[in-house]
Protein backbone atom coordinates (compact mmCIF):
# COMPACT_ATOMS: atom_id res chain seq x y z
CA UNK A 1 0.00 0.00 0.00
CA UNK A 2 1.30 3.05 -0.44
CA UNK A 3 0.24 6.26 1.27
CA UNK A 4 -1.33 9.29 -0.36
CA UNK A 5 -0.79 11.41 2.72
CA UNK A 6 1.38 14.22 0.40
CA UNK A 7 -0.93 14.14 -2.21
CA UNK A 8 -4.36 15.77 -0.99
CA UNK A 9 -4.73 19.32 0.71
CA UNK A 10 -6.93 18.13 3.50
CA UNK A 11 -3.81 15.96 4.61
CA UNK A 12 -5.57 12.41 5.40
CA UNK A 13 -3.06 9.83 5.56
CA UNK A 14 -5.19 7.11 3.44
CA UNK A 15 -3.57 4.47 1.15
CA UNK A 16 -3.64 2.47 -2.29
CA UNK A 17 -3.12 -0.41 -3.87
CA UNK A 18 -0.43 1.34 -5.93
CA UNK A 19 1.11 4.72 -7.00
CA UNK A 20 2.40 5.94 -10.45
CA UNK A 21 3.94 9.10 -11.23
CA UNK A 22 5.19 9.03 -14.61
CA UNK A 23 6.99 12.35 -15.68
CA UNK A 24 6.95 11.98 -19.73
CA UNK A 25 4.14 10.90 -21.68
CA UNK A 26 6.51 7.86 -22.88
CA UNK A 27 6.53 6.82 -19.40
CA UNK A 28 2.85 7.41 -19.38
CA UNK A 29 1.95 5.25 -22.18
CA UNK A 30 4.16 2.70 -21.11
CA UNK A 31 2.07 2.23 -17.87
CA UNK A 32 -1.44 2.00 -19.39
CA UNK A 33 -1.56 -1.76 -19.33
CA UNK A 34 -0.84 -1.98 -15.79
CA UNK A 35 -2.91 1.06 -15.21
CA UNK A 36 -6.14 -0.56 -17.07
CA UNK A 37 -5.86 -3.99 -14.68
CA UNK A 38 -7.12 -2.38 -11.54
CA UNK A 39 -9.83 0.58 -10.60
CA UNK A 40 -8.00 3.99 -11.82
CA UNK A 41 -7.80 6.91 -9.66
CA UNK A 42 -6.26 10.09 -11.56
CA UNK A 43 -5.31 12.98 -9.44
CA UNK A 44 -3.40 16.27 -9.54
CA UNK A 45 -2.76 18.55 -6.42
CA UNK A 46 -5.33 16.98 -4.19
CA UNK A 47 -7.45 20.43 -3.44
CA UNK A 48 -10.78 18.75 -4.23
CA UNK A 49 -10.17 15.55 -2.91
CA UNK A 50 -11.44 13.68 0.40
CA UNK A 51 -10.33 10.46 1.18
CA UNK A 52 -12.38 8.65 3.89
CA UNK A 53 -10.91 5.31 2.96
CA UNK A 54 -8.02 3.68 1.14
CA UNK A 55 -8.81 3.52 -2.71
CA UNK A 56 -8.35 -0.28 -4.04
CA UNK A 57 -7.06 0.14 -6.64
CA UNK A 58 -4.45 2.13 -8.76
CA UNK A 59 -3.29 6.17 -8.23
CA UNK A 60 -1.85 8.23 -10.94
CA UNK A 61 -0.40 11.75 -10.26
CA UNK A 62 0.79 13.01 -13.77
CA UNK A 63 4.00 14.54 -13.03
CA UNK A 64 4.96 15.98 -16.38
CA UNK A 65 6.37 19.57 -16.09
CA UNK A 66 7.78 21.93 -18.57
CA UNK A 67 6.45 25.44 -19.87
CA UNK A 68 7.07 26.89 -23.55
CA UNK A 69 5.97 30.39 -24.69
CA UNK A 70 5.61 30.97 -28.14
CA UNK A 71 4.72 34.64 -28.92
CA UNK A 72 2.61 36.56 -31.57
CA UNK A 73 2.10 39.86 -32.14
CA UNK A 74 -0.17 40.41 -29.68
CA UNK A 75 -0.98 37.34 -27.63
CA UNK A 76 1.51 34.78 -26.02
CA UNK A 77 0.73 30.31 -26.13
CA UNK A 78 2.02 29.34 -23.36
CA UNK A 79 2.18 25.65 -23.32
CA UNK A 80 2.26 23.94 -19.54
CA UNK A 81 3.06 20.58 -18.53
CA UNK A 82 0.26 19.07 -16.67
CA UNK A 83 1.96 18.67 -13.32
CA UNK A 84 3.31 22.12 -13.14
CA UNK A 85 1.91 23.86 -9.77
CA UNK A 86 -1.11 26.41 -11.55
CA UNK A 87 -0.03 29.21 -9.08
CA UNK A 88 3.29 28.87 -10.04
CA UNK A 89 2.08 29.37 -13.68
CA UNK A 90 0.45 32.25 -12.68
CA UNK A 91 3.29 34.01 -11.30
CA UNK A 92 5.35 33.15 -14.35
CA UNK A 93 2.75 34.53 -16.64
CA UNK A 94 2.13 38.07 -14.86
CA UNK A 95 5.92 38.08 -14.18
CA UNK A 96 6.76 37.45 -18.68
CA UNK A 97 3.67 39.82 -19.10
CA UNK A 98 1.55 37.62 -20.56
CA UNK A 99 -2.33 38.59 -19.58
CA UNK A 100 -5.51 36.75 -18.09
CA UNK A 101 -4.60 34.51 -15.73
CA UNK A 102 -3.91 36.96 -12.96
CA UNK A 103 -7.47 36.85 -11.27
CA UNK A 104 -6.79 33.06 -10.90
CA UNK A 105 -3.56 33.46 -8.47
CA UNK A 106 -3.72 31.76 -5.62
CA UNK A 107 -6.02 28.34 -6.67
CA UNK A 108 -4.39 25.57 -5.34
CA UNK A 109 -3.69 22.08 -7.93
CA UNK A 110 -2.41 21.66 -10.91
CA UNK A 111 -2.06 22.92 -14.77
CA UNK A 112 -4.01 18.96 -15.96
CA UNK A 113 -7.17 19.61 -13.56
CA UNK A 114 -7.67 23.56 -14.57
CA UNK A 115 -8.73 22.17 -18.14
CA UNK A 116 -11.18 18.97 -15.98
CA UNK A 117 -12.48 21.59 -13.57
CA UNK A 118 -12.74 24.80 -15.46
CA UNK A 119 -11.51 26.64 -12.30
CA UNK A 120 -12.30 30.42 -12.18
CA UNK A 121 -12.60 32.66 -9.33
CA UNK A 122 -12.80 37.07 -9.55
CA UNK A 123 -14.57 37.28 -12.74
CA UNK A 124 -11.99 34.84 -14.42
CA UNK A 125 -12.22 31.46 -15.95
CA UNK A 126 -9.63 28.64 -17.06
CA UNK A 127 -12.43 28.65 -20.31
CA UNK A 128 -11.26 32.07 -21.24
CA UNK A 129 -7.56 31.27 -21.64
CA UNK A 130 -7.50 27.56 -22.96
CA UNK A 131 -6.23 26.91 -26.45
CA UNK A 132 -6.11 23.46 -26.62
CA UNK A 133 -5.72 20.51 -23.88
CA UNK A 134 -3.10 17.44 -24.48
CA UNK A 135 -4.26 13.98 -22.96
CA UNK A 136 -3.55 10.29 -24.08
CA UNK A 137 -6.24 8.15 -24.60
CA UNK A 138 -6.38 5.30 -21.75
CA UNK A 139 -7.59 2.84 -23.96
CA UNK A 140 -5.60 3.26 -26.79
CA UNK A 141 -2.31 5.12 -25.64
CA UNK A 142 -2.94 7.88 -28.74
CA UNK A 143 -1.96 11.09 -28.33
CA UNK A 144 -4.73 13.60 -29.00
CA UNK A 145 -4.98 17.36 -29.16
CA UNK A 146 -8.31 18.68 -28.14
CA UNK A 147 -9.30 22.10 -28.81
CA UNK A 148 -11.05 23.94 -25.99
CA UNK A 149 -13.98 24.49 -28.05
CA UNK A 150 -14.43 20.44 -28.09
CA UNK A 151 -14.36 20.73 -24.43
CA UNK A 152 -17.57 22.39 -24.24
CA UNK A 153 -16.58 24.41 -21.34
CA UNK A 154 -19.07 25.79 -19.34
CA UNK A 155 -19.39 27.00 -15.15
CA UNK A 156 -17.34 24.23 -13.37
CA UNK A 157 -17.90 22.10 -15.98
CA UNK A 158 -15.96 20.20 -19.42
CA UNK A 159 -16.45 17.09 -21.08
CA UNK A 160 -13.46 15.67 -18.89
CA UNK A 161 -16.31 15.73 -16.25
CA UNK A 162 -18.79 14.12 -17.76
CA UNK A 163 -19.04 11.83 -21.39
CA UNK A 164 -15.30 11.98 -21.16
CA UNK A 165 -14.35 11.16 -16.93
CA UNK A 166 -11.98 7.96 -17.48
CA UNK A 167 -11.12 8.09 -21.58
CA UNK A 168 -8.19 10.72 -21.03
CA UNK A 169 -5.02 11.55 -19.32
CA UNK A 170 -4.60 14.91 -19.60
CA UNK A 171 -0.73 15.59 -20.12
CA UNK A 172 0.05 19.25 -21.37
CA UNK A 173 -2.17 22.61 -21.48
CA UNK A 174 -2.00 25.41 -23.86
CA UNK A 175 -3.25 28.90 -22.87
CA UNK A 176 -3.97 32.16 -25.13
CA UNK A 177 -2.92 34.58 -22.93
CA UNK A 178 -2.89 38.63 -24.06
CA UNK A 179 0.35 40.65 -24.66
CA UNK A 180 -1.95 43.60 -23.28
CA UNK A 181 -3.30 43.80 -20.12
CA UNK A 182 -6.98 44.50 -19.39
CA UNK A 183 -7.87 44.07 -15.30
CA UNK A 184 -11.35 42.59 -14.70
CA UNK A 185 -11.72 44.28 -11.60
CA UNK A 186 -16.30 44.11 -11.23
CA UNK A 187 -16.33 40.78 -9.48
CA UNK A 188 -16.61 40.54 -5.35
CA UNK A 189 -13.38 41.61 -3.18
CA UNK A 190 -12.10 43.19 -5.95
CA UNK A 191 -14.87 45.71 -6.38
CA UNK A 192 -13.78 48.82 -4.93
CA UNK A 193 -10.37 47.49 -4.05
CA UNK A 194 -8.13 49.78 -5.87
CA UNK A 195 -8.59 53.55 -5.71
CA UNK A 196 -7.10 54.15 -9.09
CA UNK A 197 -8.46 51.18 -11.15
CA UNK A 198 -6.92 53.01 -14.57
CA UNK A 199 -3.47 52.33 -12.81
CA UNK A 200 -3.66 48.93 -12.06
CA UNK A 201 -1.21 46.63 -13.21
CA UNK A 202 -1.55 42.76 -13.62
CA UNK A 203 0.58 41.94 -10.53
CA UNK A 204 -1.20 44.88 -8.41
CA UNK A 205 -4.44 42.67 -9.59
CA UNK A 206 -2.30 39.39 -8.78
CA UNK A 207 -0.94 40.59 -4.95
CA UNK A 208 -4.90 41.78 -4.29
CA UNK A 209 -6.46 38.54 -5.31
CA UNK A 210 -3.54 36.55 -3.08
CA UNK A 211 -4.40 38.99 -0.19
CA UNK A 212 -8.02 38.70 -0.53
CA UNK A 213 -7.73 34.50 -0.49
CA UNK A 214 -5.54 34.25 2.19
CA UNK A 215 -7.76 36.51 4.17
CA UNK A 216 -10.24 34.24 4.16
CA UNK A 217 -8.61 30.73 3.98
CA UNK A 218 -6.06 29.07 6.04
CA UNK A 219 -2.59 27.79 4.09
CA UNK A 220 -3.52 23.72 3.48
CA UNK A 221 -0.05 24.06 4.18
CA UNK A 222 -0.15 24.75 7.54
CA UNK A 223 -4.00 23.69 8.49
CA UNK A 224 -5.36 21.38 5.55
CA UNK A 225 -8.01 22.10 3.59
CA UNK A 226 -9.90 21.69 0.68
CA UNK A 227 -9.88 25.75 -0.26
CA UNK A 228 -12.99 27.28 -1.91
CA UNK A 229 -14.34 24.63 -4.11
CA UNK A 230 -18.33 24.97 -3.78
CA UNK A 231 -20.31 26.26 -6.72
CA UNK A 232 -22.04 29.41 -6.59
CA UNK A 233 -25.57 28.76 -7.67
CA UNK A 234 -27.16 29.58 -10.94
CA UNK A 235 -30.72 30.36 -11.02
CA UNK A 236 -33.33 31.43 -13.37
CA UNK A 237 -34.39 35.25 -14.57
CA UNK A 238 -37.55 34.50 -13.02
CA UNK A 239 -36.46 32.98 -9.52
CA UNK A 240 -33.86 36.21 -9.52
CA UNK A 241 -36.33 38.46 -9.69
CA UNK A 242 -38.27 36.92 -6.73
CA UNK A 243 -35.21 37.04 -4.76
CA UNK A 244 -34.36 40.41 -5.60
CA UNK A 245 -37.40 41.65 -4.66
CA UNK A 246 -37.25 39.87 -0.93
CA UNK A 247 -33.54 40.91 -0.45
CA UNK A 248 -32.94 44.00 -2.84
CA UNK A 249 -29.08 43.88 -1.73
CA UNK A 250 -28.29 40.64 -2.75
CA UNK A 251 -25.09 40.75 -5.08
CA UNK A 252 -25.63 38.67 -8.20
CA UNK A 253 -23.89 38.31 -11.26
CA UNK A 254 -25.84 37.97 -14.24
CA UNK A 255 -28.26 35.08 -12.96
CA UNK A 256 -25.61 33.59 -10.04
CA UNK A 257 -25.69 34.38 -6.64
CA UNK A 258 -22.88 34.03 -4.44
CA UNK A 259 -22.83 30.81 -2.45
CA UNK A 260 -21.15 32.58 0.61
CA UNK A 261 -23.79 35.20 0.81
CA UNK A 262 -26.27 32.87 0.63
CA UNK A 263 -24.24 30.73 3.61
CA UNK A 264 -24.10 34.11 5.81
CA UNK A 265 -27.95 34.59 5.55
CA UNK A 266 -28.16 31.12 6.99
CA UNK A 267 -25.87 32.22 10.02
CA UNK A 268 -23.50 29.29 8.82
CA UNK A 269 -20.52 32.15 8.18
CA UNK A 270 -17.98 30.76 10.34
CA UNK A 271 -19.81 27.27 11.38
CA UNK A 272 -17.56 24.30 13.16
CA UNK A 273 -18.46 20.44 13.85
CA UNK A 274 -16.44 19.57 16.79
CA UNK A 275 -16.04 16.36 14.83
CA UNK A 276 -14.35 17.87 11.93
CA UNK A 277 -12.17 19.77 14.72
CA UNK A 278 -10.54 16.79 16.15
CA UNK A 279 -9.62 15.12 12.47
CA UNK A 280 -7.58 19.05 11.71
CA UNK A 281 -5.12 17.92 14.96
CA UNK A 282 -2.05 16.74 15.19
CA UNK A 283 -1.26 16.16 11.04
CA UNK A 284 1.95 16.07 9.92
CA UNK A 285 1.33 19.14 7.23
CA UNK A 286 4.03 19.39 4.53
CA UNK A 287 5.18 21.54 2.02
CA UNK A 288 6.56 21.13 -1.51
CA UNK A 289 7.28 23.24 -4.65
CA UNK A 290 8.10 21.79 -7.91
CA UNK A 291 9.00 24.19 -10.85
CA UNK A 292 10.87 22.94 -13.91
CA UNK A 293 11.81 25.04 -17.34
CA UNK A 294 11.83 23.57 -20.66
CA UNK A 295 11.71 24.82 -23.78
CA UNK A 296 9.96 22.32 -26.59
CA UNK A 297 6.94 22.84 -29.07
CA UNK A 298 4.41 20.47 -29.71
Amino acid sequence: MHSLLHYNTFGIDQSCEAFYEPSTEEELVALLPELREKPLLVIGGGSNLLLTQDFKGNVLHPAILGVSAFEESSEVMLRCGAGENWDDIVAYAVNHGYYGMENLSLIPGEVGASAVQNIGAYGAEAKDIIYAVEAIEIATGEKVVIPAEECHYAYRQSRFKNEWKGLFIITAVTYALSKTFTPKLDYGGLKGHFKNPEKVTAADVRNAVISIREAKLPDWHVEGNGGSFFMNPVVSKEKLEELLSIYPDMPHYDTKIPAGWMIEQCGWKGARHSAGQECMTNKPWYSSTRVVQQDRRY
